[in-house]
């Protein structure tokens, strides 16, 4: 190493450890190690020298070079450090300030719905039961008489795995929330009475689908259960939940491969003020129908699926998105809006920690 480049460097690390800020750490870095720095321009030299000169001289600038680049690292941490160090001392928290006049944060209309749920069907006899939302197919499809061929066990409806379980079954997210019932009746056997909420997903995206949705579904499985049992129970339950004594039900005959028969169930709605309302007849004028989940009794295949006896046991079942209750309930027109956190849409249609849903009080009331 020459004198000259020995002086250079002596002087790139003077300037460095003196270097007071970023800005001027970073000039000292172009100053040697940019484009046209001094360092940079030793590295060139080496093309012109024979291979012996390169063998001796080329360690000693990368060793220059190693030694303002370590030096250039070793400032900045320690001028980051200082910084930080100058911020920490300059940001206090007052501990001692007063709690604010209103309260922050609320409780999301899906959990107070939930909530509202479990409240309702509780004082009905039922438990709540919970399943896994990573699902095999048996229990998501087979065991719900659902054929290899049906349309919702295709790829652009379900979200499959690429992985099968041990047993070899296909993995996926679940698409409803039914199979907790059939682990509900292998677990518990017969009778049962339960509700199942939770997630469940489809590939499925717009205003009023999303490609993960909540969904309630109930099950009572009992000796000479019919479908008079299934109208009075979400009869019953429509009318705590909307808290209208109002509430018509239209059953239609329907299609679901668990259940036969099957019904969909329209409730009644009228027109207030330009606004749909439900509660009324549906046939009268201004009124009218709409669509709000699906039900039926359960299929004996479904029964034997789940070890029980049918000639003994039967049952019925139903399924209604909690999104969509929460809609109609509480005046909300976009189901994205759900998901996207936005603190204003939560401090609007939220709820208060301490609005417990309780039937005597009132399942829906806003604290």
């Amino acid at each position: 190493m020459t004198d000259t480049n020995e002086s250079k460097l002596a002087e790139a690390l003077a300037a460095i450890r003196d270097a007071s800020d970023a800005a001027a750490l970073d000039a000292q870095r172009v100053t040697a190690l940019g484009k046209q720095g001094w360092v940079s321009q030793l590295l060139k030299t080496l093309g012109g020298m024979s291979p012996e000169q390169r063998q001796s001289e080329g360690p000693r600038i990368q060793s220059i070079r190693a030694q303002v680049s370590d030096a250039i690292v070793a400032r900045k941490s320690e001028i980051d450090a200082a910084a930080l160090e100058a911020q920490l001392a300059s940001e206090t928290l007052d501990l001692t300030l007063p709690a604010p006049d209103a309260p922050r944060g609320s409780v999301h209309p899906v959990s107070q719905v939930m909530d509202e749920l479990a409240e309702i069907f509780a004082d009905m006899g039922f438990s709540v039961a919970t399943g896994p939302e990573i699902e095999d197919d048996w229990h998501n499809f087979t065991a719900l008489n659902m054929a290899e061929t049906h349309p919702a066990r295709a790829m652009h409806d379900t979200f499959y795995f690429p992985d099968r379980d041990a047993e070899g079954n296909r993995m996926l997210l679940r698409t409803h929330t039914s199979p907790v019932q059939i682990r509900s009746m292998v677990a518990q056997g017969a009778p049962v009475r339960i509700i199942a909420p939770g997630r469940v997903y489809r590939s499925d995206s717009d205003a009023t689908h999303t490609p993960m949705f909540h969904q309630i579904e109930g099950l009572v499985v009992d000796e000479g259960i019919h479908l008079g049992h299934l109208k009075w129970t979400l009869e019953t339950f429509l009318k705590a939940f909307f808290e209208r004594d109002d509430i018509v039900l239209r059953l239609r005959p329907s299609y679901f491969p668990f259940t036969e028969p099957s019904v969909e169930v329209d409730v009644g709605w009228k027109d207030v003020k330009g606004r749909r309302v439900l509660g009324g007849d549906g046939d009268a004028p201004g009124h009218g129908w709409m669509e709000l989940l699906g039900s039926g009794v359960i299929n004996r295949r479904v029964i034997e699926f789940a070890g029980l006896d049918p000639d003994k046991w039967q049952g019925f079942a139903f399924g209604v998105g909690v999104d969509r209750l929460a809609m109609l309930k509480y005046g909300m027109d976009d189901l994205r809006a759900f998901f996207d956190g936005d603190p204003r849409w939560l401090a609007h249609y939220g709820f208060s920690p301490f609005d417990q849903p309780t039937l005597s009080g009132g399942v829906g009331a806003r604290a």
